[in-house]
């Protein structure tokens, strides 16, 4: 529960300085550093404050997206970024106030889906975020690696470019593949200043971005230098590798793979990239797992019907969402040609589980029968969590390149 002496409001022009310094204190970093950039692509009516008196203690904002949800669809989505609660003011109810009132006002504007990358993994499940909707995996590999013999690279030119040259064309690109990945959002105009942010403050010790397009799509990456005695064995870091088809994939790879004076790549990409099967020696890449997106579901049936499912399915799942209590209760989920209907109902649960599951599983990734054994679902009716798993898994693991 919220302390009494606290008030939330949204914020104003006025506010901007504030709101940043809290979030510097927060995540502590520098005011003037890398939680700056953020403020090019926060919408103000969409952000929120907590104040002590006159003291701001809590900031948190929502971004307007589109998220691609499975059957290539897409769907509006509140895109929840820089929350953050001041030192000193911790367990006194800042940030379940500020999910409230973003929840409660996400449900009243009608959109259904909310998501976002946790900085603490331990702080967002009990407001019915569920996590591992989408997973991202290190990726890192030695270069030179040659490609399975059933790999085909073309002879597409691919070029290295300036920034200015290359953003126009990846904007193309990007515009068109993010419609057809499950878990990809939309950008505006100011994302790319974000997620392309090339500052010193950006760079960690490594270069500046380089930029290589190819007819079908792109790479953006950096490198760091390293070496001795025996010769350079610079690291290249993928920052995005954005591809239209199988083709222009293979080709960008090898690409990395043949880069002259480089020893190795890294590279955060979906958990199912294709490229442990495209090398003729898989176990030289390693992957290191971790969470990404995750799904709240503002309304259970105003979400389900957004997306597409693998198989029908006739269903009631009882809900638990003590922080959304519309959501809670028994509601028939009923999939025919891959639509979903959701209705109230009064019958008997087959299935119950609490919102931040539902949300977890929303995108195709973890599988509702892995939480059934991880004891986060309740099977009453033999069969149905099965049916239920079947139905929402898509066919690739679902992904988010980008953090917000």
């Amino acid at each position: 529960m919220a302390d009494s002496a606290l008030s939330i409001r949204t914020i104003t022009e006025a506010d901007l300085r504030d709101f940043q310094g809290v979030m510097a204190w927060a995540f502590l970093s520098d005011p003037a550093g890398e939680d700056s950039k953020w403020l090019k692509v926060l919408e103000p009516d969409r952000a929120h404050a907590v104040f002590d008196g006159d003291e701001m203690i809590g900031t948190a904002g929502i971004l307007s997206r589109q998220i691609t949800v499975p059957g290539e669809r897409q769907a509006p989505a509140g895109a929840v970024t820089v929350v953050s609660v001041k030192p000193g003011h911790r367990r006194r109810g800042v940030a379940s106030l500020l999910m409230k009132t973003q929840l409660h006002g996400m449900h009243e504007n009608g959109e259904a889906v909310a998501m976002l990358w946790a900085s603490e993994g331990a702080i967002y499940r009990r407001y019915g975020y569920g996590e591992y909707a989408t997973s991202l995996a290190m990726l890192t590999m030695p270069t030179r690696m040659p490609f399975h013999s059933n790999v085909h690279v073309s002879d597409a030119r691919i070029r290295q470019v300036t920034r200015e040259e290359a953003l126009p064309v990846m904007r193309e690109i990007h515009e068109r593949v993010w419609r057809k990945r499950v878990g990809w959002v939309s950008r505006v105009e100011q994302t790319w200043d974000v997620q392309l942010g090339d500052r010193e403050v950006d760079r960690n010790g490594l270069t500046s971005y380089r930029y290589a397009l190819h007819p079908e799509g792109y790479v953006v990456f950096r490198v760091k230098y390293a070496g001795d005695s025996g010769g350079p064995a610079n690291e290249l870091h993928v920052r995005e590798l954005v591809c239209e088809t199988d083709q222009a994939y293979a080709d960008l790879y090898r690409f990395l793979l043949d880069m002259d004076l480089a020893a190795s790549i890294s590279f955060y990409t979906a958990w199912d990239d294709p490229i442990l099967h495209m090398v003729d020696n898989p176990r030289k890449v390693r992957r290191e797992a971790t969470d990404a997106l995750w799904i709240r579901i503002v309304d259970v049936d105003r979400a389900l019907p957004l997306r597409a499912y693998s198989s029908d399915v006739d269903s009631v799942l009882e809900v638990e969402d003590s922080f959304c209590p519309w959501n809670s209760g028994r509601w028939r989920l009923t999939v025919k040609n891959g639509e979903a209907a959701v209705t109230r109902t009064e019958d008997p649960a087959d299935v119950s589980l609490d919102v931040a599951a539902l949300g977890s599983v929303f995108l195709g990734g973890p599988r509702l029968s892995v939480l059934r054994h991880a004891h986060r679902v309740v099977e009453h009716t033999p069969g149905h969590v099965d049916a239920l798993t079947l139905a929402f898994l898509g066919t690739r693991e679902p992904h988010c390149p980008e953090v917000f």
